[in-house]
């Protein structure tokens, strides 16, 4: 994939609807790439991610998580999650120009990338907020799905409602405002998927909040 991967003659994706009813926001795009860009982009990710398997300490024992990931971006941006302490890859050209292609339609600023890549339906990401303190206190996460659909489902942390979204190839999902405080989300595992499936989740990581 090179950056003029994108057709400047392509319809302009659409404005997207909104998932949540309160408590947050997720405006799903399903168009967001165009079937040939979606394509590209995933075989090219696929090949040319540094992925790797990273291990999380459970019950006493360290267990290989269910999916591989890789963290992009600016120098001395880290990032890390459940005890798990990603490496930090330099930029790509192209993953340089999905992230301006999607600064470009949402109006925000992205200083990072966390791949992750699930290779069947085995694999998936349990219930979880993306609300670690360096991600600031209203994060906003552009979430570009590529390859294999999958069901993604959002959960309100307080009266446990549940919300099913499907992400197809091409697909953007921006969470944003208080999405990570009043919902957590899942991946779960699913018989139906043929084949892997890649979602890179743009984030703008604050190194001084850490704690």
């Amino acid at each position: 994939m090179q950056t003029s991967l994108f057709d400047a003659q392509a319809p302009t994706p659409s404005a997207g609807k909104e998932c949540l009813p309160y408590d947050g926001s997720a405006i799903l795009i399903p168009d967001f790439l165009n079937p040939e860009e979606s394509h590209q982009a995933f075989h090219y990710m696929a090949r040319s991610i540094e992925w790797q398997q990273d291990t999380i300490a459970m019950y006493g024992k360290s267990i290989p998580i269910p999916r591989l990931n890789a963290w992009y971006a600016d120098p001395e941006i880290h990032y890390s999650y459940s005890g798990i302490h990603l490496q930090v890859w330099p930029w790509t050209q192209e993953l340089l120009a999905l992230k301006a292609k999607i600064e470009a339609y949402s109006g925000h600023t992205f200083n990072s990338v966390l791949a992750n890549q699930y290779r069947t339906g085995n694999d998936s990401v349990a219930w979880h907020a993306d609300d670690e303190p360096e991600l600031g206190h209203q994060p906003i996460i552009a979430s570009l799905s590529l390859g294999s659909e999958r069901y993604f489902r959002l959960r309100h942390i307080a009266n446990r409602t549940v919300i099913r979204l499907l992400l197809t190839p091409g697909s953007l999902l921006i969470m944003k405002g208080d999405c990570q405080h009043g919902w957590e989300h899942e991946i779960p595992k699913t018989k139906r998927s043929s084949g892997a499936r890649i979602n890179l989740t743009f984030r703008k990581v604050y190194p001084q909040l850490k704690k």
